[in-house]
């Protein structure tokens, strides 16, 4: 005797229709496969916005702008200076050994003598030292082409040597004073 409905039901030669014959029908395992690629496609694409910063920038940095072809090195320019310490908004593109880099300080007097722009015992205003009164007017801003973030604002002052030029911020006030704190964007070749 046993208690299964089956055995009292008719055997009339036709296979059950609620049991499979050879495992799950395909409807259903491609709606469980589609299950599981939902699953884990949303922590995926929630990672993914997560560290979009991380992810979408050449090498990692958030400083490289789009088309740089090398990380920035910690030292650079004439006197291979270090980045002012209190350096913010720092960007940089860097192509075939050229490297424009962008940043804003209110250190740049210092930095502008560590980086050999200006001797030690001068003034960063004497007229000496100054390449050139950059031609941007009061309030325009510029940015090099390749270079991401914002530009320097006019009036600008340049320094620079064959290999290395920076454009610093100058105050539109006074002729000697840098803008506080100052935008600087220094361009030179890789040695």
């Amino acid at each position: 005797m046993s208690d299964s409905w089956q055995d009292d039901a008719p055997d009339n030669g036709e296979p059950d229709i609620g049991e499979p014959d050879d495992g799950p029908r395909p409807r259903h395992l491609l709606r469980r496969l589609a299950i599981a690629v939902l699953v884990l496609a949303i922590p995926a694409g929630g990672l993914v916005w997560l560290f979009q910063d991380d992810l979408f920038h050449p090498f990692g940095d958030a400083r490289a702008c789009e088309g740089s072809d090398a990380p920035l090195s910690g030292a650079f320019g004439a006197g291979g200076a270090p980045l002012p310490g209190d350096a913010s908004d720092v960007h940089y593109y860097t192509q075939g050994g050229h490297t424009e880099l962008s940043f804003v300080s209110s250190r740049i007097p210092a930095f502008l003598h560590t980086a050999g722009f200006v001797p030690d015992d001068a003034s960063p205003f004497d007229e000496s030292y100054l390449d050139d009164h950059y031609a941007l007017g009061e309030d325009d801003t510029e940015l090099p082409r390749g270079l991401c973030g914002t530009g320097v604002r006019g009036p600008v002052l340049t320094y620079g040597s064959t290999a290395t030029t920076i454009m610093v911020e100058r105050s539109p006030f006074t002729t000697d004073r840098f803008r506080a704190p100052a935008r600087a964007i220094v361009t030179y070749d890789a040695p």
